[in-house]
């Protein structure tokens, strides 16, 4: 038996990207059934969507028919053409990952490589080291001032901790040492006012 939900076939249009329909109409037949399609571009989206489409059919034991195509997989001949679809798409598929792999081997035999080039050159790197012993700079400031980040920084530098390790804040001062440079600054203050240098006294 035929069936056609609805009873309009041309109102399913079986290719749109949701396929309600095609939903619907999957779940209306019954084994011994044959679904009947226009032709084969409105109810497949790609050879490989039409052949995993019609197998799953017929493991259900539904036929298959297209009219445009006259193509019935109720028949050894239908059958056949689709079984020469399925080698066709698996020799396709096969190819494109020959291709892709031989691209990709010739791409890195001239020193290229997949993905996003890397921000964090030699260069970079080599500053990052000269930078993270200052004890007056963060981690997080070093690498925004490189344009990285802090876990590049962590990921490209194994030894980090350890640079890190020698940025010791400037020893404290003593109480004298305090005292000696507050009556520095005040002095300075009484013998210059506001001017920050020496040279500019006032009245001068």
């Amino acid at each position: 038996m035929v069936k056609v939900p609805g009873g309009d076939l041309a109102k399913y249009d079986l290719s749109s990207p949701l396929r309600p329909e095609l939903k619907a109409c999957h779940a209306f037949l019954d084994p011994g059934d044959t679904l009947v399609v226009p032709s084969l571009d409105r109810y497949g989206r790609s050879l490989q969507d039409l052949i995993n489409m019609v197998a799953e059919l017929r493991e259900r034991g539904i036929g298959f028919t297209s009219l445009h195509e006259n193509l019935d997989t109720t028949t050894p001949g239908g059958r056949l053409v689709f079984h020469v679809f399925a080698a066709l798409a698996e020799f396709i598929r096969e190819l494109i990952v020959i291709g892709t792999n031989e691209g990709l081997a010739a791409a890195r035999a001239r020193g290229r490589v997949g993905g996003r080039p890397t921000v964090a050159t030699e260069e970079v790197i080599r500053a990052a080291r000269d930078l993270l012993p200052d004890p007056g700079r963060s981690i997080t400031s070093i690498a925004k001032l490189l344009g990285v980040s802090p876990g590049t920084l962590y990921n490209r530098i194994p030894d980090l901790r350890e640079l890190r390790a020698g940025a010791r804040p400037p020893p404290a001062r003593s109480p004298r040492e305090v005292a000696q440079h507050e009556r520095d600054q005040s002095q300075r203050h009484f013998l210059y006012g506001n001017y920050s240098h020496p040279e500019s006294p006032v009245g001068s």
